[in-house]
C-alpha cells in the first residue's frame, strides 16, 4: 500500500465522503472499524482488505451465530472500502456478489383498519411510568403521529419541540435517511392532538425533545419497541417474533398504502399521485414509493387493475422488498 494511505486513513477519509453527499454512515463506520482492529490482531500489517482476512472476517460473524441480513451489513461496507482503495491504485479483495446466503425479505404487516383502532386505543390506556414520567402523554400521540404523516420511527422521536409548529400543523423532519430535511404538514385533528398534547407537558419535560423519554434525552427506540409489543398484545394482535413482524415501521407503509386505496376510491390519477407521496415521505427515488402500488394491489385486490394500468409490471413484488430501505 501507498505509505500516504492506511486502512485506518482510508476508513476515515471513505466515511468522511460518505457524509459530504449526505450518508449517515454511522454503522458502516462502526463495522469498518470492528474490521480494522480485527485485522490488526489477526492480519497485523495488512493495510487493505485481503481475501484471506475477508472470508477470516465472515467465518468469525458465521461462527456467532449472524443472521445473514447482519451479514450482509458487516460486509457491504467492506466492499466499499475495497472499491475505494482500488479507484486509487491500491490493491484490495471485493468479495464477489453471491457468496453470502441471501437474508429472507421481510413482507410488511398492514394493518386492518380493525387492527389500527385497537391499537391505538391500548395506546390511549398507557399508564403512568415513574421511570418514565410522561410515557402515558406520549404514547397515543407518537404512534398516531408515526402513522398520520408515515414518518419512520426515529423521525418522529428525535422530533425537538421548534421542528412542530402547532399553528400551522408542520412538522420539521430533520437529518432524514440520506441527510435531508423536509416539511410535512399535518391534518387538522392531528394538529389539535399535537396542540393539546403540548400544553399538558410544555415546560415540563427539562429538555428539547417533543417526545421526551428519560430526563433530558428523546424517547429511545428500544422503549418504543418494548411499549409497542406490549400495545399489539393488549391489542390481541399477534406478533410472529423477533424479526417477523409486525413492527413499528409497518405503520409508515400502511400510510403509504391507505392513501393510495383512498385514491383509487376516489378515482384519482394513482400514478400522478406518487409523486405527491414520495416528497411527503421522503423517499429518495420513485421506486421506493412505487413499491407500494404492489403492496396495495396485493393487499386490496380489488383495485388491482388500476394499479396495473399505473405502472404495468415494473413493480417489484412484495417479496423482493424496497431497493433503497424505507
Amino acid at each position: 500500500m501507498s505509505p500516504e494511505i492506511t486502512m485506518d486513513s482510508a476508513i476515515r477519509a471513505l466515511v468522511a465522503e460518505k457524509r459530504t453527499v449526505g450518508y449517515k454512515y454511522v454503522a458502516e463506520e462502526r463495522a469498518l472499524s470492528r474490521f480494522c482492529a480485527f485485522c490488526c490482531a489477526r492480519f497485523p500489517g495488512l493495510e487493505a482488505p485481503s481475501e484471506a482476512a475477508v472470508e477470516a472476517w465472515v467465518a468469525a460473524a458465521q461462527k456467532r451465530g449472524v443472521k445473514p441480513a447482519t451479514l450482509h451489513t458487516l460486509v457491504a461496507p467492506l466492499r466499499e472500502l475495497a472499491r475505494w482503495l482500488g479507484r486509487r491504485g491500491v490493491p484490495a479483495y471485493v468479495l464477489p456478489p453471491g457468496v453470502l446466503p441471501r437474508p429472507a425479505r421481510y413482507v410488511p404487516h398492514i394493518y386492518t383498519d380493525v387492527e389500527l383502532a385497537a391499537l391505538f386505543a391500548q395506546t390511549d390506556r398507557c399508564s403512568y411510568c415513574s421511570a418514565v414520567p410522561f410515557r402515558h402523554l406520549v404514547m397515543p400521540v407518537l404512534f398516531r403521529t408515526i402513522y398520520a404523516c408515515g414518518l419512520r420511527a426515529s423521525e418522529a422521536r428525535l422530533l425537538r419541540v421548534d421542528d412542530v409548529d402547532i399553528d400551522t400543523g408542520v412538522l420539521q423532519v430533520r437529518d432524514a435517511k440520506g441527510g435531508k430535511d423536509r416539511q410535512v404538514p399535518v391534518s387538522e385533528p392531528l394538529r389539535q392532538r399535537l396542540a393539546d398534547y403540548h400544553a399538558k407537558i410544555a415546560g415540563r419535560t427539562g429538555g428539547e425533545w417533543f417526545f421526551p423519554g428519560s430526563p433530558g434525552a428523546p424517547l429511545s427506540l428500544g422503549n418504543l419497541d418494548k411499549n409497542f409489543r406490549r400495545f399489539l398484545w393488549q391489542a390481541r394482535i399477534s406478533h410472529g417474533g423477533r424479526g417477523h413482524g409486525p413492527r413499528v415501521h409497518d405503520l409508515r407503509h400502511v400510510f403509504a398504502v391507505n392513501n393510495l386505496r383512498a385514491c383509487s376510491a376516489r378515482g384519482d390519477d394513482v400514478g400522478a399521485f406518487l409523486p405527491v407521496l414520495q416528497a411527503y415521505m421522503g423517499h429518495a427515488s420513485p421506486d421506493d414509493t412505487a413499491y407500494y402500488l404492489r403492496l396495495t394491489a396485493e393487499s386490496y385486490p380489488h383495485i388491482t387493475a388500476q394499479v396495473r394500468r399505473a405502472v404495468g409490471d415494473v413493480v417489484p413484488p412484495v417479496t423482493e422488498g424496497l431497493r433503497h430501505g424505507n
